[in-house]
């Protein structure tokens, strides 16, 4: 491998951005992009400060000189693109959800095992500093036994018939929308956060909007398997909302809340007082220490945690093993929470999530 890291991009929309953006701060080398037809992916090339644009994906996923493919599509794509590149062999980072379902997580999952490369999802919020200081306070017994957790994930950018994006479609998003998109991903920091696994879900799923034939809406109690009880409350449809992502864990001694809309603080409750911990590289656990990138006072958010995210990435291709990386395993679990809430809704039962 070349000292300098070379990446491919395929798409080119907000997270291929986001993506570029990402491994030109890691100082890797961005060889090219791939776009829905070779004139974007030209356009792109010169935006995001690509060497080419390639004519298709498989054009670029053919190219010898790229060690990296970012798999930035609409989720149906995800399982056919993350295959040929890990049969192309190269390392794989491929936007979430791993694939559209269940059957297609697992079929990526055991690719990546008989490739023998790295595959990571993108669930970024693991890198915000004040998670990684939640995630301390549990392992150390800070807040005493945790036994329950609860919180929200909503956005409103779907909130009326007139708002349109290919996620709306089940055949390019897949069965689940809300849940899948941003649910996963409060689901993932719970599990991180906690060292723990849900067990169990009960899921009401509900649409909105008219016409529309996937949920806008999910509430979903669950249990783990170490006994922690809770709910989240899951929307796209929620006006005002803009990316309310809430996790709060109790124990019995104390609360934690991370708010990701107010990043720079986790609030910390005992019946007796509240306190917030600062972003403090001085006062924080190492692994939340590392993640800081900006003096203390200062706002680092969701972009940031992308760069964080495609760093450590980087870190694991060229042989390290860097702490709270979400490869395709996690991926694979998130698949299996959206399968169990999706079953949880139709046959409205408390349902197990397949291990």
């Amino acid at each position: 491998m070349a000292t300098e890291l070379r990446a491919g991009i395929i798409g080119t929309g907000f997270m291929g951005t986001a993506h570029a953006r990402a491994v030109r701060q890691a100082g890797a080398h961005l060889v090219g992009v791939a776009a829905s037809s070779p004139e974007h992916a030209k356009e792109a090339a010169v935006r995001l400060g690509a060497d080419r644009g390639f004519e298709s994906a498989d054009a670029l996923l053919a190219e010898a000189d790229v060690d990296v493919v970012h798999v930035c599509v609409p989720n149906a794509l995800h399982l056919q693109f993350a295959t040929a590149a890990l049969a192309a062999g190269h390392h794989v980072v491929c936007e979430k959800p791993l694939a559209a379902d269940l059957a297609g997580a697992r079929a990526l999952a055991t690719a990546l095992a008989d490739a023998g490369t790295v595959g990571t999802v993108p669930f970024v919020y693991r890198f915000h500093p004040m998670v990684r200081a939640m995630r301390a306070g549990v392992a150390a017994g800070d807040y005493g036994p945790a036994h329950l957790a609860h919180g929200t994930y909503l956005q409103d950018w779907l909130s009326t018939s007139d708002d349109h994006d290919w996620r709306v479609d089940p055949l390019l998003g897949g069965p689940s929308r809300a849940f899948a998109d941003i649910g996963s991903h409060w689901f993932d920091l719970l599990e991180f956060v906690l060292d723990d696994r849900v067990a169990r879900v009960s899921a009401r799923f509900t649409r909105a909007v008219e016409g529309r034939e996937t949920e806008d809406t999910a509430l979903v109690q669950f249990e783990t398997g170490a006994g922690v009880v809770g709910s989240v409350v899951v929307s796209q449809v929620a006006p005002g909302r803009k990316n309310a992502l809430v996790l709060e864990v109790s124990g019995t001694t104390a609360s934690a809340r991370f708010d990701q809309e107010h990043p720079g603080g986790l609030w910390i409750g005992r019946r007796q007082e509240a306190t917030v911990l600062w972003p403090d590289p001085a006062v924080l656990p190492p692994d939340a220490a590392r993640h800081v990138v900006v003096p203390p006072g200062h706002p680092q958010g969701y972009l940031d945690c992308i760069d964080r995210f495609v760093a450590d990435t980087y870190a694991a291709i060229r042989g390290h093993q860097p702490e709270g990386l979400p490869t395709f395993a996690d991926g694979l679990r998130a698949a299996a929470i959206v399968d169990a809430a999706l079953r949880s809704s139709a046959a409205g039962t408390w349902t197990e999530v397949h291990p």
